[in-house]
C-alpha cells in the first residue's frame, strides 16, 4: 500500500492581479517530518503557508491533507494549526486558559481539558506553570506555550511562520534545538517557513529553497549545501566566495575560466557550460586549504598567495579576508588556534583548493 503524505501541494499557483506570487509549485510532506521553505522576503513562502491554512484561496492547483483536498474546507475546520512570529497569546488569560482555549471552543468537558492541558505542558517541558500569566514567561517559554496551544488540538500539520524572528540571537539558537525536539516528541508534521538558512538547515528533514515564486531546489540540508543545483541556491545557502568570468576551455566537466579581474580559476561545471560562455563560480570558505607558504598547501588546481587584509574574529572559527594579487579579496574560514592563532593584517598566506570545490554555473 502506498503511504499517504500528511500534506500534498499540487501545481499550486497564486496571482494577485498582475503579480504571480506562487508559480506552479508542487511538493509533498511525509507524515511526521520537519519540512522547511527557505527564501528571501517576497519570494512567496508566506503566501504558500496562508493557502495551506485556508486564509488565501489558490488561483489554481490543489492542497491535500492525508490525501483529501481541503480547498472547500474553511480555515477553522482544516486539520492544521499555525504558530505566528508574534505568537498571539492572550495576555488576559493564564497559561492553562491560553492552551485550553481551542478545546473550550470545541465544547469539551473541563476535566478532559485540564488533563489535555497538563499533558501538553509536560510535553513542552513546562509542567506546573498553568496558573502563571503570559508576562511572567521568558521568550522561549512563550514560544513553547504557543506550540502547546496548537498541539493540544492534535492537528495533522503544524504551520510555523518565522516563529523565531522576534527572539534574540542566543535564544533563537537554543529554540532551534528545542523545536526539533518538540517535533519529534509530538510526532507531528511541521511545515516551517523562514528566511534564516541556519534555522532551516539545522532543523529540517527536507528544505525547499524558494525564489521569485518557484522552488529552486527541494533537497536535504546537506545536498543544498554541498550540491546546489542553481547559482541562487549556491549563493543563498551558506557563505561562498563568488566570481563571474568567461570560460576559456572545457574538458569533460572541468572548466577553466578567467574572472573579471583577470584571474584564472579551474572548477567543475554544474549543468552545461560551453567555451566562451559567462559563468559564476562559487567556493566555500572552509573548502580552502591554508598554509604559511606554497610548500604547505600541496598540489591544488587553484593556488594563490596573498596578504591578510582583515581577521573577523568569531570564537573558535573565524574568517580571514585575504587580498591576492589580481584576484581581489578571498574569504577563508580558519580555526583561530595553533599555527594560525594571532594572524595580523599584512601577514602572508598561501591558499589552494581543488577543481571539485569550485562549482561553476552558467550566468544570465
Amino acid at each position: 500500500m502506498t503511504a499517504v503524505n500528511d500534506l500534498d501541494c499540487i501545481n499550486l499557483t497564486k496571482r494577485f492581479d498582475e503579480t504571480l506570487a506562487v508559480d506552479d509549485v508542487s511538493f509533498s510532506v511525509p507524515r511526521g517530518s520537519f519540512f522547511s521553505i527557505l527564501g528571501p522576503s517576497g519570494c512567496g513562502k508566506t503566501t504558500i503557508m496562508r493557502m495551506i491554512a485556508g486564509f488565501l484561496d489558490p488561483t489554481s492547483g490543489d492542497i491535500q491533507i492525508k490525501g483529501k483536498s481541503v480547498l472547500d474546507t474553511v480555515p477553522n475546520k482544516r486539520p492544521v494549526n499555525m504558530v505566528f512570529q508574534h505568537l498571539a497569546l492572550f495576555p488576559m488569560m493564564n497559561i492553562a486558559d491560553n492552551i485550553g482555549y481551542g478545546l473550550r471552543r470545541q465544547g469539551l468537558d473541563k476535566k478532559l481539558i485540564d488533563a489535555k492541558v497538563a499533558d501538553a505542558l509536560e510535553r513542552v517541558g513546562l509542567p506546573g506553570i498553568g496558573n502563571r500569566r503570559v508576562e511572567q514567561l521568558s521568550g522561549g517559554q512563550k514560544q513553547r506555550v504557543a506550540i502547546a496551544r496548537c498541539m493540544v488540538l492534535e492537528p495533522d500539520v503544524l504551520l510555523l511562520d518565522e516563529p523565531l524572528g522576534a527572539l534574540d540571537l542566543k535564544l533563537r539558537e537554543h529554540m532551534k534545538v528545542e523545536l526539533k525536539s518538540l517535533q519529534a516528541a509530538f510526532d507531528t508534521t511541521f511545515v516551517y517557513i523562514t528566511h534564516d538558512q541556519s534555522e532551516a538547515l539545522v532543523m529540517s528533514d527536507q528544505v525547499a529553497v524558494m525564489n521569485a515564486g518557484r522552488f529552486e531546489q527541494l533537497d536535504t540540508a546537506a545536498n543544498l549545501y554541498y550540491a546546489p543545483q542553481t547559482p541562487f541556491v549556491a549563493g543563498f545557502v551558506g557563505d561562498s566566495n563568488r566570481w563571474k568570468g568567461r570560460v576559456e576551455s572545457v574538458s569533460g566537466d572541468q572548466v577553466k575560466l578567467v574572472t573579471e579581474t583577470g584571474v584564472s580559476i579551474i572548477g567543475t561545471a554544474r549543468g552545461t557550460v560551453q567555451s566562451g560562455a559567462t559563468v559564476e563560480a562559487f567556493v566555500r570558505p572552509e573548502a580552502i586549504r591554508v598554509a604559511h607558504s606554497v610548500n604547505g598547501i600541496g598540489e591544488h588546481a587553484n593556488s594563490f598567495v596573498g596578504n591578510v587584509e582583515n581577521v573577523l574574529f568569531n570564537g573558535a572559527n573565524s574568517r580571514v579576508l585575504l587580498r591576492v594579487e589580481g584576484g581581489g579579496t578571498i574569504d577563508v574560514a580558519l580555526p583561530q588556534s595553533g599555527e594560525f592563532n594571532g594572524l595580523q593584517r599584512g601577514d602572508a598566506l598561501a591558499i589552494g583548493w581543488g577543481a571539485s570545490q569550485s562549482l561553476c554555473f552558467g550566468a544570465n
